[in-house]
């Protein structure tokens, strides 16, 4: 009998990538992609220093720390936008590839499938962390309403650009070079996991927060190999995000248009470890969701 591979379609999302998986290309892809990031990045900044007061860019960069005005949310949120710019430019000017070949055919129509049950779990559940007395009332509904037609595509452009650098190119280049997940899935998760890494907010737990960014990545690569795209992890990844963004957030961490926060000490690790063990529940509920609605 012929052994079935566990990921029959991961060859076929990574055969763009095959002309070209060199590893220095790659190697030279990544940095890239930072470079011109930070290059956007800091180029929008100063063009948008040189249109305020002193004292107004001062209040917007604070408000981006932490992200908890709804003004520094979106602006964080809009910091992506340059990341995804980055890859596009990187796989064409490199790779000579288009933004189809990153994302895998039929993912629109996977996002759609996968999206609207995750976000029907995510509002079933919101009643029970209502019951937690950490929990408490923040952004006024009407606020988000106001806010939401901007904050909402962003949120859409921040999790495509890091669906499409870390489970779109990334995950492409080395599954080109080898079906082994250490390499497709692991190590771009471990990268994945670092950049989450924040001691200034969580301390000495912050290798925990890590570790979830570590297995979530995991998990999306492991829905983009069994479907071909990025439709199901892009699902995943936005369902996740809304619940913590425009739902119940984390006190000083994103919270800038939660309706409800946690409010907790983040860096004693009695406190944390409850809503930790949730996410990490959740997160794999979610995950087993979106297979069985595209039963892959």
């Amino acid at each position: 009998m012929i052994p079935v591979a566990p990921y029959p379609r991961l060859s076929q999302f990574s055969a763009p990538a095959r002309e070209s998986a060199e590893i220095w290309r790659t190697f030279a892809g990544v940095i890239g992609i930072a470079v011109l990031y930070m290059a956007f990045v800091f180029g929008a900044l100063s063009a948008i220093a040189k249109m305020m007061s002193e004292f107004e860019f001062a209040r917007l960069v604070a408000g981006m720390v932490g992200a908890s005005t709804p003004i520094g949310l979106s602006m964080t949120l809009a910091t992506f936008i340059p990341m995804l710019m980055a890859a596009l430019l990187v796989a064409k000017i490199l790779h000579g590839r288009d933004f189809s070949t990153l994302i895998g055919r039929g993912a629109l129509h996977d996002f759609l499938r996968v999206s609207a049950p995750l976000l029907l779990l995510v509002f079933l559940m919101m009643p029970l962390s209502l019951l937690n007395p950490d929990v408490g009332a923040a952004t006024p509904f009407s606020v988000l309403l106001r806010w939401l037609p901007a904050a909402l595509p962003l949120l859409l452009l921040q999790i495509t650009a890091e669906e499409v650098v870390f489970r779109g190119y990334l995950l492409q280049q080395l599954g080109a070079r080898s079906t082994r997940p250490l390499a497709w899935m692991v190590l771009p998760s471990v990268l994945f996991g670092v950049l989450h890494y924040a001691p200034g907010d969580f301390g000495a737990n912050a290798i925990w927060p890590a570790l979830w960014a570590f297995v979530f990545g995991c998990l999306a690569a492991d829905l983009t190999a069994r479907t071909g795209n990025l439709g199901a992890a892009l699902a995943m990844h936005f369902a996740t995000n809304f619940s913590s963004i425009f739902l119940v957030g984390l006190y000083g961490n994103l919270d800038g248009l939660a309706l409800y926060t946690l409010v907790i000490n983040s860096r004693d690790f009695a406190s944390l470890a409850p809503y930790l063990a949730t996410d990490f529940a959740a997160m794999l509920v979610s995950w087993l969701l979106a297979r069985l609605m595209l039963r892959v």
